[in-house]
């Protein structure tokens, strides 16, 4: 089986930044399951919360008409910050399925 490896950005923050990210600050997820975070850094759980129901469907290839397949923008749901974040595949990975549960 086939999976995309993705990289979510911080695009934007309109207001406020009050988890302290900012423009450019960033995640991976990997290996399908494997959370990455550069050293020193850290990231919004809050925000992770939120673009975190989208990433198993970013993780696999869909049809091109698919709405989740042609959008990539995702809000955090803090109304101070404003932060919008973009999710984009950043590389393909082979895994067994019968590895994964």
């Amino acid at each position: 089986m086939e999976l995309f490896d993705l990289r979510v950005t911080v695009e934007s923050i309109g207001g406020r930044s009050v988890c302290g990210l900012k423009p450019g600050d960033y995640f991976e997820l990997t290996n399908s399951a494997e959370l990455r975070i550069p050293d020193g850094k850290h990231f919004c759980m809050y925000a992770i919360a939120s673009v975190l129901p989208l990433l198993p469907a970013k993780q696999r290839q869909m049809s091109a008409d698919d709405w989740l397949e042609q959008d990539s923008l995702v809000a955090c749901p803090d109304p101070e910050e404003q932060m919008v974040m973009k999710i984009e595949r950043i590389g393909r990975v082979k895994l067994n399925a019968s590895d994964l549960t």
